[in-house]
């Protein structure tokens, strides 16, 4: 028995699989449709047709409610790449050592290029990097300059060391053969 050729059997069988979806679905993170289409794919791969269309379908929604609460259990969101659960950073107490060990790299790396920058860059991009925090009222007043002219004068000392960074760190190679 083919079961695409068996429409009455396929649509006796979707009501089952919506009802069975929608009962397995809030425990395991997918939502009920999803379920359904990865059935769906199960039933269509099947090959010879389950001779107990009804039972079968009912355990093959279990069994991809299953790998579903399995797959939840493994994944990990983008936005936690950079953060440990306690919300720690890298660097700080909490973080795993690999982390806080490229953290302090990448500290000393941008540090030691702001360092290099020209006139009042440095003065004013360590300033713009303290822990304190600082307004730019604050900063202004540290820098002796006036407050109006501290987003020019940021915006010239970011771009001379993007272009400073730019030019330590090397260019991709490319893959395959150049034409």
């Amino acid at each position: 028995m083919d079961l695409l050729k068996d429409s009455d059997l396929l649509n006796e069988l979707g009501p089952l699989l919506s009802a069975e979806a929608a009962a397995e679905a809030p425990g395991t993170g997918v939502e009920a449709a999803d379920l359904e289409q990865a059935v769906w794919v199960r039933l269509l791969e099947h090959d010879p047709a389950p001779a107990e269309p009804a039972r079968w379908l009912r355990r093959a929604v279990r069994a991809e409610a299953r790998l579903a609460r399995r797959r939840a259990r493994r994944e990990i969101p983008y936005g936690h790449r950079h953060h440990v659960e306690d919300g720690s950073r890298p660097g700080r107490a909490g973080a795993g050592p690999e982390d806080a060990l490229l953290h302090g790299e990448e500290n000393r790396a941008l540090r030691s290029a702001v360092a290099r920058l020209p006139g009042r860059c440095p003065e004013l991009m360590r300033a713009l990097l303290s822990p304190r925090d600082l307004t730019y009222r604050e900063i202004a007043g540290e820098l002796g300059i006036s407050q109006g002219s501290l987003g020019p004068v940021r915006s010239r000392c970011l771009g001379c060391l993007r272009r400073m960074l730019a030019s330590e760190v090397a260019a991709p190679r490319l893959r395959g053969r150049e034409r």
